[in-house]
């Protein structure tokens, strides 16, 4: 492991050495380039990843049966790698690689473990792979299809010092910018960008709570903030402010690498009780704008529920127990398909409830009150599979 070390001084002493070789609550980034290792992952189809109190389920992506099914620490959460293949689970010392298997491989909650305090986003992005670490500021980088040929142990990472701990989240570009919030144990601010010498390029420190992060067309990179988003278009950073002020969160970005425009969560109400949430958030990136959209009525869900499908449409599923599909161009919500019984919120955002992930086509939907897991076809809004498993599905992660 390759780490280095600059002052803890000033806003963030952070930077990616130019002579360092490269070796994670909803975004949506993609990696870049395929390398020969991830011809492996091409052939795999989707595996889908769950977890369960007291271990973690692996379904495959097509008949939905269980192919792996292990045990692990009472909660975890999970997050693809991005290479097709590897979820990293995140657990008490760290970041844990589960290889989640092909055709010719069973799957495996491998013993590699990245070390983290308190680990949290995992961010894949142009080739890279970005660990955060909450309890130190860390940021742990490696080339994203590592893993494919790193079967006995870790691969070669960068390590970048964090300078006050935070709940946050770090994103290499493929120029070699380093993209980081910035924060303290009193609160989050804002985010720093450096240039793949070290040198600060650009930061802004007015985005109170920043949370979340996704990358949309042309490598535009859009943060949360508790009153609007911060949005990083060639080095430079524009704050969008919330049209409700001075409270207007939005948490959790889903992008489009082909759309300008990304599906944000969106919470009007600081005291609000309960963790369901009846409008949603549509950043332009291109026109730097935001605007809100009204839930259907009857329709909440969590941040757990929000995702990006077929022809750049999001879909959204809400506590009604249907898909709700969102023109993000019109801003209009354009269909509904019903897939599972009506649900209430959760007391804690640990627990379990309904949530979507979605692989091409298809949406992996949970039903925790019932067990069950479906797949639905989103041109179509057909259930073409569904499972009962022996557990109550928690989180849930794709392998592509």
């Amino acid at each position: 492991m390759r780490s280095f070390s600059l002052p803890r001084a000033g806003l963030v002493a952070l930077a990616i050495g130019a002579t360092v070789t490269l070796s994670a609550c909803a975004g949506g980034t993609a990696p870049g380039s395929a390398s020969p290792d991830s011809t492996v992952a091409a052939e795999a189809a989707t595996r889908v990843a769950l977890s369960y109190p007291g271990g973690i389920l692996v379904l495959d992506g097509q008949t939905l049966e269980t192919v792996g099914d292990f045990p692990s620490e009472e909660f975890t959460r999970l997050n693809s790698a991005g290479d097709g293949r590897h979820i990293m689970v995140t657990m008490s010392e760290g970041f844990q690689v589960l290889d989640a298997g092909t055709s010719a491989a069973e799957p495996e909650l491998t013993d590699l473990v990245f070390p983290a305090s308190k680990p949290g986003h995992v961010v894949t992005h142009g080739g890279k792979t970005v660990l955060y670490a909450d309890g130190t500021s860390d940021s742990t980088i490696f080339d994203t299809d590592a893993l494919l040929a790193s079967t006995e142990s870790l691969p070669e990472v960068e390590t970048v010092p964090g300078v006050e701990a935070h709940h946050g989240v770090s994103i290499v570009l493929e120029d070699g910018s380093f993209v980081t919030t910035v924060g303290n144990a009193n609160g989050r601010t804002g985010i720093v960008v450096k240039d793949s010498s070290g040198a600060t390029i650009a930061e802004n420190a007015a985005c109170p709570g920043v949370h979340g992060e996704g990358t949309a067309k042309d490598e535009v990179v859009v943060f949360g903030c508790d009153n609007g988003a911060l949005v990083l278009d060639e080095g430079q950073i524009t704050k969008i402010e919330a049209p409700d002020q001075p409270y207007g969160r939005s948490g959790n970005m889903f992008v489009s690498e082909t759309s300008p425009l990304v599906l944000g969560d969106y919470k009007d109400d600081r005291d609000a009780e309960g963790y369901l949430l009846h409008r949603v958030s549509v950043v332009d990136t291109a026109a730097k704008t935001q605007t809100v959209i009204d839930m259907p009525a009857g329709a909440e869900y969590t941040f757990r529920d929000l995702a990006r499908g077929p022809q750049d449409l999001g879909y959204v599923l809400a506590s009604d127990g249907a898909i709700h599909v969102l023109d993000l161009e019109k801003g209009a919500f354009t269909d509904a398909f019903p897939v599972i019984d009506a649900w209430e919120g959760p007391v804690e955002w640990q627990d379990a409830h309904p949530a979507i992930k979605v692989s091409g086509d298809i949406a992996y939907v949970t039903e925790p009150a019932k067990n069950a897991v479906h797949a639905v076809d989103l041109t179509t809004g057909a259930v073409v599979k569904s499972v009962t498993l022996d557990h109550t599905p928690n989180e849930i992660a794709l392998t592509k």
